[in-house]
C-alpha cells in the first residue's frame, strides 16, 4: 500500500484536517510527526464539529491507528483534555486507536511560561507565539534537556531526571525573567494530573509502525502549519519550530526509512495567516473584514481573527516546491463567491524588480504584490459535487492557479463537511 503526507503549503491554517478526516478511509494509520498543542485542525462530520490540537486527525475513523510520533511537542495536559473531548461527543479513543511514541519528549508545565514571558520581553517585536510553549519546548529538546514519555512508565528515574531539570530551568525563570521558580510539588501534581493519564497510551510506536508496513498497511502522514512556517525553509524568524515539510515526516513519525508515495499539498483559495511576520498580500480594513467573516478565519487554537488577503502565487510556488507535492487540495473555493472581481497576486516588486520567485526573509517586509484578476462567479457553489457543475469562472479560476503553480488540483473544497468536495 502506498504512504501519503498531508501537508501545508503556506502559513498554515489551510484545511489540512479536513482532507485529513476525508481521505483517512483509504489509509490504515494516520501519524502526526511534528508540531504540538499550537496545531488547530477544523474537523466536521458526522460526530459533530472539532477544533484538534494534538490528536490526529484520523481518530474519527473506527479502523484507523493513530500515532503520536517522536517528532511531536506532547503536551500531555492538552492531549488529555482533547481525549476527554471527542470521547464526550462519542469517538472511541483507547490504546488500540491512539498511540504515543514512548520517544515523544514532554512539554512541561514551564515551556509554557516561558514561552508567555518571552513574548512580553519581546514586545513590539514578538513572533506571535500562541503561547503553549513550542518554542521553549524545542528549544530544550535540542539542548537535550527534555525528558520522553517513555520515562512516565519509569517514575523514580523519571523524578531523578525532572530534579535535574528543575534546577537548571529556574536559572532560567529567576535569573533571566525575574519569575517565581517552578517546584518539584507543582509538578508532581502535573504528573499525577495529566502524565498518569495519557501513559497507557505510551508504546514503541517505531516497532509497531515496522511491522504494520511490512505488512503492507499504508499510512498518511499529518502535518502541522505550512511550507512558509517551517524552521529551515519558512519566514524565519517568524516560524514554528519544527520542521513541517514531508520530507521531514518519516523521521518525526519514528520510521525513517518509510517511503513517501503521494504529497498532498494543501492551499486555500485565498490567503490568510495567524501571526506575525511579513504577509506580503495582506488586506486591511472593510475589504479584509468581508473576507474574514465570509471564511470564519479566526484561529482554531487562539481564536484570534486571522490575516487575510488574496491568493499569492508566487508563495504558493514557493510551498509547491518545498513540500515536493504531487497533487494540490484548494479549499473554501466557496467563500470568494461574494466577489465581483477576485485580485491575484502573480509577482512581487522586490528592490525595484518584478520577481515570480520567493525572496529570502529579509526581503519581505518591502516587497509588494502584483496583481492581475479574475472574473468571479457570484452564485453559491457549496452544493456542487462535480467540477463540470461548477461555474466556468470558477473553473478558470482553478485551472489558473493549477498552471501557475505547475502543480495538478485533484481536489476543490467548496464546504467544511467531509462530503463537500469536487474530486477531478
Amino acid at each position: 500500500m502506498s504512504n501519503c503526507a498531508i501537508v501545508g503549503i503556506n502559513w498554515g491554517d489551510e484545511g489540512k484536517g479536513r482532507m485529513v478526516d476525508l481521505l483517512t478511509d483509504h489509509y490504515d494509520i494516520v501519524a502526526r510527526y511534528q508540531g504540538g498543542g499550537n496545531a488547530g485542525h477544523t474537523v466536521i462530520n458526522e460526530y459533530g464539529k472539532f477544533a484538534l490540537h494534538l490528536l490526529p486527525s484520523g481518530i474519527f475513523r473506527g479502523n484507523v491507528v493513530n500515532i503520536l510520533g517522536g517528532g511531536v511537542a506532547l503536551d500531555a495536559e492538552n492531549l488529555w483534555k482533547e481525549i476527554e473531548g471527542v470521547r464526550a461527543q462519542g469517538v472511541k479513543v483507547t490504546p488500540d486507536n491512539l498511540k504515543i511514541s514512548a520517544r515523544a519528549s514532554l512539554l512541561l508545565p514551564w515551556h509554557r511560561d516561558l514561552d508567555e514571558l518571552e513574548e512580553r520581553r519581546l514586545a513590539d517585536k514578538k513572533y506571535g507565539s500562541t503561547k503553549q510553549g513550542i518554542a521553549p519546548f524545542y528549544a530544550d529538546k535540542y539542548a537535550k534537556k527534555t525528558v520522553l514519555a517513555g520515562e512516565l512508565v519509569y517514575p523514580a528515574k523519571l523524578r531523578e531526571h525532572l530534579g535535574d531539570l528543575l534546577a537548571w530551568k529556574n536559572l532560567t525563570l529567576t535569573r533571566v525573567y525575574g519569575a517565581e521558580p517552578c517546584t518539584m510539588e507543582k509538578l508532581e501534581k502535573w504528573l499525577a494530573e495529566y502524565g498518569e493519564k495519557i501513559k497507557p497510551f505510551v508504546t514503541d510506536t517505531t516497532a509497531y509502525l515496522e511491522s504494520a508496513a511490512a505488512a503492507g498497511k499504508s499510512i498518511l502522514f499529518e502535518a502541522q502549519l505550512g511550507a512558509l512556517r517551517d524552521l529551515d525553509c519558512g519566514i524565519y524568524p517568524y516560524t514554528t519550530s519544527s520542521n513541517t515539510v514531508a520530507a521531514y515526516a518519516p523521521i518525526g513519525a519514528g520510521i525513517p526509512g518509510a517511503k513517501i508515495d503521494e504529497v498532498i499539498g494543501v492551499v486555500k483559495a485565498y490567503s490568510t495567516c495567524v501571526g506575525e511576520g511579513p504577509f506580503t498580500c495582506e488586506w486591511f480594513g472593510e475589504e479584509a473584514e468581508r473576507l474574514r467573516e465570509a471564511g470564519g478565519e479566526y484561529g482554531a487554537k487562539t481564536g484570534r481573527p486571522r490575516r487575510v488577503g488574496p491568493v499569492d502565487l508566487v508563495a504558493t510556488r514557493y510551498g509547491v516546491k518545498m513540500q515536493a507535492a504531487t497533487a494540490v487540495a484548494l479549499t473554501k473555493l466557496d467563500v470568494l463567491s461574494y466577489m465581483d472581481e477576485i485580485p491575484v497576486c502573480e509577482k512581487y516588486l522586490v528592490d525595484g524588480a518584478q520577481t515570480a520567485d520567493f525572496p529570502l526573509p529579509m526581503l519581505l517586509d518591502d516587497a509588494k504584490p502584483v496583481w492581475t484578476s479574475l472574473p468571479g462567479w457570484k452564485c453559491d457553489i457549496s452544493g456542487v459535487r462535480t467540477w463540470e457543475d461548477l461555474p466556468k469562472a470558477a473553473q478558470d479560476y482553478v485551472l489558473f492557479i493549477e498552471r501557475s503553480i505547475g502543480c495538478p488540483i485533484r481536489y476543490v473544497s467548496v464546504g467544511p463537511e467531509r462530503d463537500s468536495i469536487i474530486i477531478r
